[in-house]
């Protein structure tokens, strides 16, 4: 069961840009290409999310709340490769 829970865990921001993808034109607003909204589904979706609400919300603007949001984005992308050995 605990491993059933961490893989739906890790497909949520996937799932979320799939519906933001089909349902409006934030990732389109956010990027000039298709290239980094590819890139970030497959090893950042966390941060792909959080860049285009900063684009989308905040006008691009990186205050202190939108870079405190893209560190603990960054951190939620990097944490499921960290393991602790024993």
């Amino acid at each position: 069961m605990p491993c059933l829970l961490a893989l739906v865990a890790l497909f949520i921001p996937r799932v979320v840009i799939v519906l933001i993808w089909l349902f409006s034109n934030w990732l389109q607003t956010a990027f000039d290409t298709l290239l980094w909204p590819i890139l970030g589904f497959i090893f950042a979706p966390t941060v792909l999310l959080w860049y285009s609400v900063v684009v989308n919300v905040y006008g691009g603007v990186w205050s202190p709340v939108p870079i405190i949001g893209m560190v603990i984005a960054v951190l939620i992308d990097i944490s499921p490769g960290w393991r602790r050995r024993s």
